[in-house]
């Protein structure tokens, strides 16, 4: 049997990646109506913060939050965007069809490469902004504003694609060599201890069989969907894998025809492909310029939802 290449392990890990994050989506969504928003997510995120600790523990060296201190200013506006995300897309997911906000939230690396020209001065040429403008249309079929569909619920996922752009833009302007189990630490104790205070302010419910064991696969999924997201960045190239973290999409729509008996709408399938479309040309520019530049290409975005 051929030995797969580095592109192809890459390309391997990144579908998998997405796939246990989708999974993850759909444990909590399966707890809207039963838990707490808020309970769900600081019991996941204890799960998730000390599975952390203990990869780190693992692998040796520890979290080494010391190393953290030079970027501890973009690690807080990191972790603070993080916890909106958090916030407006689990709102989001309790309440729409789970492709629905998955389809919204494929418009990040969009956004990101918008919101990095305007506000960190990085090269964008015509023809990945008029993609972006495309793709942006693209949304506009999904969540089509003014009619019945179009709920505040909507508007939560584009906050959270908000949210993600400024999480996205603070890691950007972190040092290169700081660790990046331990940022995804801190910040999964700072939703944990968002979520813990807020949940002093509803009522908790006690956890069945049944809920206990989708809150454990959540932790689960969302722990090997982060591990398996590091490891895409250090096999293959990265301009080469980034473009399969659109398989979230397909899982997404999947799982919700499966488990929760969704299917979109023909607009919001159309708006999907543009988005995914725009997005796909969108990260091959930006493959093809860094080459250009002697770089390894677009980063592909990391989802912790600790």
């Amino acid at each position: 049997m051929a030995q797969l290449s580095d592109n192809a392990r890459g390309a391997l890990l990144m579908v998998a990646s997405m796939l246990f994050f989708t999974l993850n989506d759909a444990c909590l969504k399966g707890l809207g109506g039963e838990v707490p928003l808020m309970q769900a997510l600081f019991l996941r995120g204890m799960a998730v913060s000390a599975l952390l600790a203990s990869l780190a523990a693992w692998r040796g060296g520890g979290l080494r939050l010391g190393r953290l201190r030079p970027d501890a200013g973009r690690l807080a506006l990191r972790t603070l965007a993080e916890i909106g995300a958090a916030f407006f897309f689990l709102t989001a997911l309790f309440n729409m069809p789970i492709a629905n906000v998955s389809a919204i939230l494929q418009v990040t690396p969009l956004s990101v490469t918008l919101a990095a020209a305007l506000f960190l001065a990085e090269p964008v040429g015509w023809r990945r902004l008029v993609a972006i403008a495309i793709g942006f249309g693209g949304v506009l079929l999904i969540v089509r504003p003014g009619t019945e569909g179009f709920t505040i619920h909507s508007i939560f996922a584009l906050l959270s694609v908000a949210m993600v752009t400024i999480r996205d833009l603070a890691t950007r302007r972190m040092s290169r060599d700081l660790p990046s189990i331990s940022v995804a630490f801190v910040t999964a104790v700072g939703v944990t201890g968002f979520a813990g205070i807020s949940s002093l302010f509803e009522p908790w419910v006690p956890l069945g069989p049944r809920t206990g064991l989708q809150l454990a696969g959540a932790s689960l999924f969302v722990f090997v969907a982060y591990i398996a997201s590091v490891a895409t960045m250090r096999v293959g190239e990265v301009g080469f894998v980034a473009p399969f973290r659109y398989a979230s999409l397909l899982a997404a729509l999947i799982l919700g025809f499966v488990a929760f008996g969704e299917w979109p709408s023909p607009l919001t399938l159309l708006g999907s492909a543009v988005v995914v479309a725009t997005g796909l040309f969108t990260l091959l520019r930006e493959r093809a310029a860094a080459r250009a530049h002697g770089q390894r290409g677009p980063a592909a975005t990391v989802r912790v939802r600790g």
